[in-house]
C-alpha cells in the first residue's frame, strides 16, 4: 500500500527552513508554509499577508494536497455546527485543544470538532501531519477524518463521533454509577487497538510510527468498537537499511519507550512498548502515571515488573474492580504478552503482529463467570491455580496443547513462540540473580 507520496520520509522533526535566495527547489517538491497559504479552507486561500509571520516551512511534494479527500470546511460552518462552541458540546482537551460535539448543517452528521489552541503543546505541523495520515490511512480501527478547517488562523478537524469516549474514561477514576469493564471488553479492546498499530506497522508503506500510543487516545464506538485517534505526532517509520529514526522526543510521559525517551531513536518498537503500557492498564486497572498512589507504585511499569518473576503474585496485578471474574490462565497468557511488549531491549519486544495474534486468540475465548467447564486448567479468578510446574505451563508444547482447540494452527505456533519466549526470559533472570546470589555468598 504505497500510500505516503506525499511525505518526505527523510524529513526531520524541526520544520525545515528555506532560504529562497541560496537554496533553488527541486522540481519535485514544493513549500507549503505553516500557516497553510496552499490548504484550501472552505473554498477560500489564505492571506498571502500571514505569510511573513513564520519563516519555518516544510517540504511536501507538490501534489501532497491534491490527494487529501478530506471535506474542507468554512470556520463559519463548524461554529454553527457547535452553537458558537458552547460549553454544553464540550466533549474534553487534550495537547491539540478543546473537542466538542457538533452537528453539521448540511447532512445532520454528529460529529467530533477538535480546535487548535493556539497557545498548546501542539502546533500547525501537527495539525498538517494528522490531516495527511488520517486522509491516506484508513482502517476499522483508525479513527475516520470527516474534514478540516484552516480559515484564518483557525484550525480545526472533524472526526466521527465517537459516542463512548477514550478508553481512559473506562479505566480510571470511574463514578460509582459507572460499571467497570469486564475482561471480555477489555480483551476485545486491546486486540482491536492492536489492529490499528498493526496496520500502521505492516502494512502502511512506509510504515508509520504512531508514538502517541495511550489510553486517552483510544476511543470507543458503538459496542466498544476501539479506534487510535490523534496522529499530530505520527512519524514515518525508517527505510531502507536504517534502523530507526532519530527525532526529538515527544509523547506521554509513562507510555515512552526508555531507548527513545533516552536517545531520541524511534521505531516501531516504540510503540509496541507504550501498547504493553496500555495493555497492563487494562489488566490492572492502574493509570501508567499516578502520583496518588503510595511511593514505589506510582510507576505502572516499575511496580508490575518485579512481579513477573514470581506466578503467585500474578493475581495481584488483576484489576480489583473485576472483583475476580476473569480466567485465571488467561490472565497468565494477558500478563506474558505485557512484559514481553515492555521489555528494556527493544530488540527482544514482539513485532505487533505477534502481539495482535495472541491477544486475538484471548479475545476469542468468552469467559463466562457464571460456567466452570474448564476442567481445572483454566479456572477462574481467585480459584485453584496449579502455581508449581511453571516449566510445562510456560512451554511451548503445552501452550500449542492448549491452543490447539483453536482451528488456527498458525495462531497456535505463533502463541506458544510467544510463552516460550517468555519462560527463556525468566530462566535468564533467575540464573542472573542465582549468579548474583552465588558471587555475592563467595
Amino acid at each position: 500500500m504505497g500510500c505516503f507520496s506525499c511525505f518526505n520520509s527523510s524529513e526531520d522533526e524541526k520544520l525545515n527552513p528555506v532560504e529562497e535566495s541560496s537554496k533553488p527547489q527541486k522540481q519535485s517538491q514544493t513549500i507549503v508554509s505553516n500557516n497553510f497559504s496552499t490548504l484550501p479552507s472552505g473554498g477560500e486561500k489564505l492571506s498571502s499577508k500571514s505569510n511573513v509571520r513564520s519563516k519555518r516551512e516544510l517540504l511536501l511534494p507538490r501534489d501532497g494536497f491534491e490527494q487529501i479527500a478530506a471535506h474542507t470546511f468554512a470556520f463559519h460552518e463548524l461554529v454553527a455546527a457547535t452553537m458558537d462552541f458552547h460549553p454544553d458540546t464540550f466533549l474534553g482537551e487534550g495537547g491539540f485543544g478543546c473537542v466538542y460535539k457538533g452537528r453539521l448543517e448540511t447532512t445532520g452528521q454528529v460529529v467530533a470538532v477538535k480546535q487548535l489552541d493556539r497557545n498548546g503543546l501542539q502546533g500547525n505541523r501537527e495539525f498538517l501531519v494528522e490531516v495527511l495520515m488520517l486522509s491516506l490511512l484508513h482502517h476499522p480501527n483508525l479513527v475516520n477524518l470527516i474534514g478540516y478547517c484552516a480559515d484564518g488562523d483557525q484550525r480545526l478537524l472533524v472526526y466521527e463521533f465517537m459516542p463512548l469516549g477514550s478508553l481512559e474514561d473506562h479505566l480510571h477514576d470511574l463514578p460509582p454509577d459507572k460499571e467497570a469493564l469486564d475482561w471480555n471488553m477489555r480483551m476485545k479492546i486491546a486486540a482491536g487497538a492492536a489492529k490499528g498499530l498493526e496496520f500502521l506497522h505492516d502494512k502502511a508503506n512506509p510504515p508509520v510510527i504512531y508514538r502517541d500510543f495511550k489510553s486517552s487516545n483510544i476511543l470507543l464506538g458503538e459496542g466498544f468498537h476501539p479506534k487510535l485517534s490523534d496522529f499530530g505526532l505520527a512519524k514515518l517509520g525508517p527505510t531502507g537499511d536504517k534502523s530507526h529514526v532519530s527525532t526529538r522526543v515527544m509523547g506521554t510521559y509513562g507510555y515512552c519507550a526508555p531507548e527513545y525517551a533516552m536517545t531520541g531513536q524511534l521505531t516501531v518498537k516504540s510503540d509496541v512498548y507504550s501498547f504493553g503500557v496500555v495493555f497492563l492498564e487494562l489488566i490492572t486497572g492502574r493509570k501508567a502515571i499516578d502520583s496518588e498512589m503510595p511511593h514505589g507504585e506510582q510507576n505502572l511499569v516499575a511496580w508490575a515488573r518485579p512481579m513477573f518473576n514470581d506466578r503467585r503474585r500474578f493475581i495481584k496485578l488483576a484489576d480489583p474492580k473485576l472483583k475476580g471474574r476473569f480466567p485465571t490462565r488467561a490472565l497468565y497468557q494477558a500478563l506474558s504478552v505485557a512484559s514481553m511488549c515492555i521489555q528494556e531491549e527493544a530488540a527482544t519486544r514482539p513485532p505487533i503482529a505477534d502481539v495482535v495474534t495472541a491477544i486475538s486468540y484471548l479475545a476469542n475465548q468468552a469467559y463466562d463467570p457464571n460456567k466452570n467447564d474448564r476442567g481445572g486448567r483454566n479456572d477462574e479468578g481467585g480459584g485453584k491455580f496449579d502455581l508449581e510446574g511453571s516449566e510445562k505451563e510456560d512451554s511451548p508444547r503445552e501452550t500449542a496443547r492448549i491452543l490447539n482447540r483453536d482451528t488456527d494452527r498458525k495462531r497456535a505456533v505463533a502463541e506458544a513462540k510467544m510463552w516460550g519466549e517468555s519462560s527463556r526470559e525468566k530462566r535468564r533472570q533467575s540464573e542472573k540473580r542465582t549468579s548474583e546470589s552465588n558471587s555475592t555468598t563467595g
